[in-house]
């Protein structure tokens, strides 16, 4: 049981010993020098490569996160869109199967194969 006590108030001075030198290195205005001059020199060097980057006409890597952000934005909307054609257009069928039964003649549209999009681009194709 002693060895244990003896390793735990090791263990522990240890702990204190490293706690005090981890202060002392903190408090050091030379390493609070190198910590900032280092991070100064990290942002340098990122802002030199993004001009480069820009230089070169290339993304960089904000350009090609806000491209993203954009990208899932505009696929959710458009995902929104095709929900609410397809609402329309079983309305619309709902409608034209129920029309024959008052003695109206309607013909009911008939949904494109690939997706209404296709159908639209089509149109204007045979339109040029």
């Amino acid at each position: 049981m002693s060895e244990e006590r003896e390793a735990k108030d090791l263990r522990s001075r240890g702990e204190e010993a490293l706690g005090e030198l981890a202060q002392a290195v903190l408090e050091n205005p030379l390493v609070g020098r190198a910590i900032r001059g280092g991070l100064e020199a990290s942002e340098r060097a990122a802002a030199a490569q993004r001009s480069a980057l820009r230089a070169a006409n290339l993304a960089t890597r904000d350009d090609v996160e806000r491209l993203e952000q954009r990208l899932r934005s505009l696929a959710s909307r458009l995902e929104a869109l095709e929900d609410a054609l397809d609402e329309l257009v079983d309305r619309l069928a709902d409608a034209a199967a129920a029309a024959p039964a008052q003695g109206a003649p309607v013909q009911a549209p008939e949904r494109p194969a690939g997706g209404a999009a296709a159908e639209g681009a089509g149109d204007r194709a045979s339109d040029g």
